[in-house]
């Protein structure tokens, strides 16, 4: 049974500011600690399934060299790999060779969501508004379109309670959560103390792979509509005569595409 982890740190028990996920911030090694010991949880998890690979992707953008490279590798539970630095949900591999199942662990909630802990979608700053044809999404959503354009379902999501709300919102009420925070605003949160949140993500990740839920790869109705609502006149001169693409008004945009990874492809560049 092969197993792909998609990872972010927002998403974590402990985290609740900027300073604890961004590379070179005192806090940041705390962040770290935290964020790798609550992915070994999931590994351990799977591995009590019947995992026989099981592949961690770390998606976290903590800034310069830590971008996508957050994990502490000797902190790393053996039986795993991890994928480091590669660009942001850009890691196909596995899903291409045939994947049972991922689980998401650390996530967090789409941007503008009032009880969702650093909430934000792709980045803290410039992106609004996500749609996949109707469905409102987050970075959660994406992944798990990405997943699904291989056929691969999401089968746990791990985060606040906001995020887990989202989750199933997109992938159904019978999807596994762990909620292991509850945000009282953006950069506050009561939590579940780290040893007990890696306990439940453990069984959890067990339980989901062992009881297999009525969860379908989440894809998007063909053909695709992606809308993006931006912040920023500067950012949207990013997008400025990319082929596919077509604004709606000066903040807003749209790409079609015979399915969702056409219609992604053209706004989300391996460069980008």
């Amino acid at each position: 049974m092969k197993i792909l982890i998609m990872t972010d740190m927002e998403g974590i028990s402990g985290v609740v500011v900027w300073e604890q996920v961004m590379g070179g911030k005192p806090m940041y090694e705390e962040g770290r600690r935290l964020y790798t010991e609550e992915i070994n949880a999931a590994v351990r998890g799977a591995k009590a399934a019947g995992a026989t690979e099981i592949v961690v992707v770390d998606c976290h953008g903590a800034g310069e060299g830590w971008t996508f490279n957050s994990l502490i590798p000797e902190l790393l539970d053996p039986n795993c790999e991890w994928v480091a630095h590669h660009p942001w949900s850009r890691y196909t591999e596995l899903l291409e060779q045939g994947c049972d199942a991922a689980l998401f662990v650390g996530m967090h909630a789409r941007a503008n969501t009032p009880d969702g802990v650093m909430c934000h979608t792709i980045s803290s700053t410039t992106w609004r508004n996500l749609w996949f044809n109707e469905d409102l999404v987050g970075e959660t959503g994406i992944n798990a379109a990405l997943c699904g354009h291989y056929g691969c379902p999401v089968l746990l999501v791990t985060g606040d309670e906001a995020t887990c709300r989202e989750a199933k919102e997109i992938l159904g009420k019978d999807l596994p959560t762990v909620a292991v925070k509850r945000g009282l605003s953006r950069y506050s949160a009561r939590q579940i103390p780290p040893v007990r949140a890696r306990k439940m993500i453990e069984e959890g990740a067990r339980q989901a792979l062992e009881l297999k839920p009525d969860v379908q790869p989440y894809v998007p109705a063909k053909p695709t509509t992606i809308t993006v609502e931006l912040s920023t006149v500067d950012t949207a001169a990013n997008f400025q005569g990319r082929h596919g693409v077509e604004f709606i008004d000066p903040l807003k945009l749209v790409s079609k595409g015979e399915d969702w990874m056409e219609a992604w492809n053209q706004i989300w560049s391996w460069k980008t």
